[in-house]
This record gives C-alpha cells, sequence and structure tokens, in this order.
C-alpha cells in the first residue's frame, strides 16, 4: 500500500526506493510512503487520525508509523531528488535539481557494489551493469540470471572433464562468462529492486556450488590424462571453505560487540589498517592478495585455458593459503590487542556456527573447565596426526576421533565469549575435512578421493546454509538436522570408525552412502526453508568471498 503526495517532484528512482523495494516493512522519502503486508496495520492505525504536524501527508505518516514502533527504512537518495515544494518558486527549482541529474546514470552507478575487489571493479562492472540493464528491460529476473551462470559454470566444468586442450580452453572462457553472469545478477536486484527469499539462497549458494563443481571438472580431466589430482582438488575446497568460516565466524563475533563503550574497531591493528586505507593503491593490494572471488575465478579461468589442473591447483592452494593467513593474522591481532564484549546473540552464533552434534552436547552438560581453545586445538592436532601418521583401518585414529570428541564438546561447554572463540568453528572445520581427506588417502583405491569429495561437499553445503541463515536473521537450522547429520564431531567419529572396520575396498562405497545421506538430508530441510514465507527477504551483498 503507497501513499504519495499529489505535489510530488522528483525522479522516478526515487520512487522506486520507496515504493517497490521488498526488504523493508515500511520505506520512505519526502512527499512518498509505502508499507509491505507486514506494516500494513501499523499504517491503517497511523491514518485512523489524521497525523498531526507539519509538512507533506506521507511524511507525517510515516513518523507516526515510526513513532508506534514500526521501523521505516528512508533509502539514501544522493543526488536523486524528492520534495513536495509549497510554492511555485520552489517547484521551478525542484524541477530543475531533476533535471541536472541523470536518473538512469545515478541508477546504473548505485547498481553497482560500493566495495568489490580489484578485478570485478575495473574488469566486469564498467560493462555488466548495462548487461544487467539489458536484462530488466527484457523482463528477466536476478534468479533467471543466476541459474543461467550456475549453468554457464556446470558446462564450463564438462568441457574441463574432457581432459582435451580444447576443452580446457573452452571452460576458461566460459567460467569467466559464468563470473559475468554472476556479478550480473546482483547489479539486475539492485537495478529493478527485485530481492526475493529464493534469490537470496540462490545468490548465497550457487558461487560455491559453481567454484567446487569446477574443481571437480578439472580433477575429471586431469584422471583422463592419467594425472590423478583430487587430493589436490579436495585441498583446494577445504582450504577455500575454512578461509570463508574464518571471515563468516570472526563477523558474526564482533557485528554488534563493544570495546570499553567504543567500537570494537578501535584497536592498534584497526588504526593500521585505517592509515593505509588513506594511501588509495594499499586499498587495492590489500583487496587483490587476498585473492577474491574475482582473481580467484579470472587466474583459474586463465591457467585452466594455459596450463593444466596440477598448476590450477597449486597456484589455487599457495594464493589462497596466502590470503589466508594474512586475513586470519590480521584478525587474530584485532582480537588479542582490544577487549570486546560479545552479545549473547554472537555466542550464540558461533556455537550455531560450530555445528555441534549430540556427543559434543552430552560432553558440554559436563564440561571438565579446561583450557577450551588450546585444548580444542590440542584435539584437533592429535586427530589430524592420527589421520597423517597411522596406516589405513587403525584403532589409533578411533581413540584420537574419540578424543577429539571429548575436547571440542567441553569446548562449547560455555558460551563463545572469550576473545578467540571465533576461532573455534573453522577449526572444527579444518579438523573434519581434512581427516576425511587424509582417511581417503591412506585408503589409496580407486574412488576414495572422488567420494571423500562428495562427502566434504554436502557437509560444506549445510555448514554455508548455516551462515546464511544466521546473515538473514532467521537463525540456524533446528537442531533436529544437526542431531540427525551427527555434528562434526559425529561425523569424524564415524568417518574413522569406518575406516577401521570396512575393508579398503569398499571404503569408497561407505563415504558415497554416507556423503548422499547427508545431502539429501540438508538439501531438503534448506530447499524446504528458503521457498517458505518464512526466509529472510535479502540479497547478499556480502564481502568479496
Amino acid at each position: 500500500m503507497a501513499v504519495v503526495d499529489a505535489g510530488f517532484v522528483g525522479h522516478a528512482h526515487a520512487l522506486r526506493l520507496a515504493l517497490t523495494d521488498p526488504r523493508f516493512d515500511a520505506c520512505a522519502v519526502t512527499g512518498a510512503f509505502a508499507v509491505q503486508a507486514g506494516a500494513r496495520a501499523a499504517l491503517e492505525r497511523a491514518a485512523e487520525p489524521s497525523p498531526d504536524g507539519e509538512g507533506p501527508y506521507p511524511d507525517r505518516l510515516a513518523a507516526a508509523v515510526e513513532a508506534a514502533g514500526t521501523a521505516v527504512q528512508w533509502p539514501e537518495l544522493g543526488t536523486l531528488v524528492a520534495a513536495v515544494p509549497s510554492t511555485g518558486a520552489e517547484r521551478a527549482e525542484a524541477l530543475a535539481a531533476v533535471a541536472a541529474v541523470d536518473d538512469e546514470a545515478v541508477r546504473l552507478r548505485t547498481a553497482v557494489k560500493s566495495r568489490d575487489g580489484f578485478f570485478t571493479t575495473f574488469f566486469i562492472s564498467p560493462y555488466s551493469r548495462y548487461i544487467a540493464r539489458w536484462c530488466a528491460r527484457r523482463g528477466l529476473t536476478p534468479n533467471q540470471v543466476t541459474t543461467a551462470s550456475l549453468l554457464t559454470a556446470l558446462i564450463a566444468a564438462g568441457c574441463a572433464a574432457t581432459g582435451e586442450r580444447w576443452g580446457y580452453v573452452t571452460a576458461g572462457v566460459l567460467l569467466l562468462v559464468s563470473f559475468v553472469l554472476d556479478c550480473t545478477d546482483g547489479q539486475l536486484a539492485r537495478y529493478s529492486l527485485q530481492y526475493s527469499t529464493l534469490g537470496a539462497w540462490l545468490d548465497a549458494t550457487f558461487d560455491r556450488a559453481k567454484e567446487y563443481s569446477f574443481y571437480a571438472g578439472l580433477a575429471l580431466g586431469a584422471a583422463r590424462g592419467g594425472d590423478d589430482v583430487w587430493a589436490l582438488a579436495l585441498g583446494s575446497m577445504i582450504l577455500m571453505t575454512c578461509r570463508h568460516v574464518v571471515d563468516f565466524s570472526f563477523n558474526e563475533a564482533n557485528v554488534d560487540a563493544t570495546a570499553a563503550g567504543k567500537s570494537v574497531t578501535g584497536s592498534p591493528t584497526a588504526a593500521l589498517s585505517t592509515r593505509l586505507d588513506s594511501v588509495g593503491w594499499t586499498v587495492w593490494v590489500r583487496r587483490m592478495i587476498i585473492l577474491p572471488i574475482g582473481e580467484r575465478w579470472a587466474m583459474i579461468a586463465v591457467l585452466t585455458a594455459a596450463t593444466t589442473p596440477r598448476i590450477v591447483f597449486y597456484a589455487l592452494l599457495i594464493g589462497c593459503a596466502f590470503g589466508a593467513l594474512y586475513t586470519t593474522a590480521g584478525r587474530v591481532l584485532r582480537s588479542v590487542t582490544r577487549r570486546a564484549e560479545r552479545t549473547d546473540r554472537a555466542a550464540r552464533a558461533l556455537a550455531d556456527l560450530a555445528d555441534s552434534g549430540p556427543l559434543a552436547g552430552l560432553v558440554a552438560s559436563h564440561p571438565l573447565r579446561t583450557l577450551r581453545l588450546p585444548f580444542a586445538v590440542l584435539g584437533a592436532v592429535v586427530l589430524v596426526g592420527a589421520a597423517w601418521y597411522e596406516p589405513y583401518g587403525s584403532l589409533m585414529v578411533v581413540f584420537a576421533a574419540l578424543l577429539y570428541v571429548l575436547l571440542s564438546g567441553d569446548a562449547v561447554g560455555a558460551p563463545l565469549r572469550g576473545p578467540l572463540d571465533w576461532l573455534l568453528p573453522p577449526l572444527f572445520r579444518a579438523a573434519e575435512y581434512t581427516t576425511v581427506l587424509l582417511l581417503a588417502v591412506k585408503a589409496d583405491v580407486p574412488g576414495a578421493l572422488p567420494a571423500a569429495f562428495g562427502l566434504v561437499a554436502a557437509v560444506a553445503y549445510h555448514h554455508y546454509d548455516t551462515v546464511y541463515r544466521i546473515r538473514g536473521g532467521s537463525g540456524a537450522p533446528p537442531r533436529w538436522l544437526v542431531r540427525t547429520t551427527g555434528g562434526h564431531e559425529g561425523r569424524v567419529l564415524l568417518t574413522a570408525a569406518l575406516a577401521a572396520v570396512v575393508a579398503r575396498d569398499a571404503f569408497p562405497v561407505a563415504l558415497t552412502a554416507l556423503a548422499v545421506f547427508v545431502a539429501l538430508v540438508v538439501l531438503v530441510e534448506s530447499i524446504r526453508f528458503w521457498v517458505s514465507a518464512g526466509a529472510p527477504a535479502v540479497h547478499d551483498e556480502g564481502e568479496p568471498a
């Protein structure tokens, strides 16, 4: 329901921002006010008696709705004009201001993220915004463009899987096309204000599906040429996923934290970062060296077309390892140089990101009062070390997994409010994924590593889905889902037990069965949630991942 003053003078896009953005229950600019279904009752109550005060009627309605407790979004207009002139002179001035600003140019400019990577900013966005406009004028939706991006990336993975040079070259070109479409879908959503629950899910998860599918395609192509790089492909996926979990966990821990009454950015490390940002070129260098998605996909595409899958994965592992070390070290320094007080919401988010299952819950209910983070690190090191040094089928790995269950469960036995407790979720991810990788390598039978790749991909999807639900403000997945999939410690113990009791030749089948089970459970619940009316109507802007 919208109310617009008859004397409104302004740009069409200013009205779009006030009247058509589905992310907000109530939204307003000068002279125009609109509500979604969730705020309609508040508007009706405010309109029963004519709101007192001066100014345009829509503005008074918006003020009354806001005073009654309903949040009203007032979009930043910048150079756009929205006014209700009261005199002829003011009207002439407003019309002149409208004529002086190109409404369409502003709309195109604001369709692009204000902060993005170097490659995306200078090599993609200058023309992808026009593709977004072309799509909007032909009635295409962001979800359709997102799906086209996914299909293009899957075709690229298929071309890479041929193992032929023409396939690698075609795959590199198609991967870049997929990335252009990936940028276009968000720009189309911002250009036409087409935000949706389904779009949030597709945009958030398809990037990972595209990238990891391409890893699998490269591994299949290399195998056709006699080079087994499945371990490198799985290692690349593990490193990338753990790096993302570091980002997610740190951000969730600090999004609403305070430090001595000031912003948590008030640390020496943050101050140094601010000083570096004041020097223009350092901003781009710091964005590039962490290998964000634009630079990463460009590197993968070029190396795929020009070299071999093994070289692609070596470059990925080296570049992503450096980026992960750089960002993690900076965040650790920020955490130890400031005294942050984390909220109950942040502690709950970290506990959800930890993905602790029933075994950890049993231990957490009887905590050992240990040094939580150091002992959790010890448990992870012992687990990974046993998987590394012990032969396939060794019971020592099972005992190490039991110790990991004990120490990881104890680590979450109290609210995660410590300065470095945000490291627990990525630690658990690294321990679980790496153990699966090492056990598959030790099995040394055909199909073990591809099955491990599938299992880690299914579990990683569950972890990404948890992140995006928390970001959307809807909380973590239901506890029954975490219990059904075992939690990270339950899956580790089960995988170690399978390696101890199942013959080598049957281990790939066991891993595949576990992967299929996890994938079916998490996908069915995820799809049910994201297509439901209760899912958050947001479009993930995010940081360059």
